[in-house]
């Protein structure tokens, strides 16, 4: 007969817990979480402001690689002076006056001063074939129109890239915090889970960058040019803020397998209630869509496609894990 003095065995995965700590020592633990995230964000904060230029780099990329995406029939023409850009135009024929422009969707006409006696005259020499570095030359071109504006970006961009060089080290404090509170079997979870949505995080930052960012802008500029405005030029604080906040939008966006399988984990819900949402999903994901993007209908479709596909692949490991459950309960009533 058991001793009913003594303390029930516990599981091991219900081991855990950690030593029991006052509220002023939880304080004191919570003042150190602030105090150590901070220092990080600060340092970080300060690498960012020293290489701003380089952040601006990564993020005027796309913008120079939507020059390349060429639409519809018109033939994209570059006209250089020595090594300046000039200006850009299309054109519908593959002639200029008596130039000859080639086939090709991208034309650079050099044009250069010859002297001829005593007079000097500008000549105009077409290049079918211009090098990629020419072609990036004729990406649309960022401006400041206010003195203070490139501090403020200097400042919002050192912040933005603080937080995200900081996270890492950031979640590493958070976790020393909660993580010994826990059980054996709540540590698995969260760390499977934070675990999977950082990737995903970062997939839809990665997804976002290399392969609708630059489709996006060339959308936008399209878009301006039905409605018969010209883009030379954009806002370099405007085009910024676009730029990051739909990337951090993306990267949100990718949470949601994270979201509906840690619902089905706690038993909220479960492979035939997702798969009966599916057509109210579709709607839910358009609004995400224009939420978690910005305005333009081309980023909207494409966050709404992606979620819906992450939905969908959400639903199949609801369905593989409860195919998995049953089979073990199965095994088990045999045994």
């Amino acid at each position: 007969m058991a001793d009913p003095t003594e303390e029930p065995s516990l599981d091991d995965s219900e081991a855990g817990g950690g030593p029991v700590k006052t509220f002023l020592e939880h304080l004191e633990d919570l003042r150190w979480l602030l105090v150590k995230s901070g220092a990080a964000l600060l340092v970080c904060l300060v690498v960012c402001l020293y290489a701003t230029d380089k952040i601006v780099w990564l993020l005027k990329r796309p913008l120079k690689q939507a020059a390349l995406i060429q639409t519809g029939l018109a033939q994209k023409v570059l006209i250089r002076f020595g090594t300046n850009s000039l200006a850009t135009l299309e054109t519908f024929t593959n002639r200029l006056g008596p130039l000859d422009l080639g086939t090709n969707r991208f034309v650079v006409l050099q044009t250069e001063p010859v002297e001829v006696g005593t007079n000097i005259f500008l000549s105009i020499r077409a290049d079918p074939n211009p090098s990629r570095d020419l072609l990036l030359s004729s990406a649309t071109e960022l401006v400041y129109f206010d003195p203070a504006s490139p501090f403020m970006s200097t400042l919002h961009l050192s912040l933005y890239g603080a937080v995200l060089l900081a996270s890492p080290v950031i979640f590493y404090f958070l976790a020393q915090f909660i993580l010994p509170a826990l059980k054996v079997r709540e540590k698995k979870y969260i760390l499977r889970a934070c675990g999977v949505g950082v990737g995903l995080f970062l997939g839809g930052v990665a997804f976002c960058y290399f392969f609708v960012l630059a489709r996006a802008l060339k959308y936008a500029e399209l878009w301006a040019l039905w409605m018969g405005v010209k883009v030379p030029e954009w806002r370099a604080e405007t085009y910024f803020s676009f730029v990051t906040k739909f990337m951090f939008g993306m990267g949100l966006g990718f949470e949601l397998p994270v979201v509906l399988l840690a619902l089905v984990k706690i038993g909220i819900l479960d492979y035939r209630k997702l798969a009966g949402m599916r057509r109210y999903m579709i709607v839910v994901n358009l609004i995400l869509g224009a939420l978690l993007t910005t305005p333009e209908i081309f980023t909207q479709v494409v966050m709404a496609i992606v979620l819906q596909l992450l939905y969908e692949i959400s639903v199949w490991i609801a369905w593989y894990w409860e195919r998995r459950d049953r089979k073990r309960a199965a095994r088990l009533n045999v045994t």
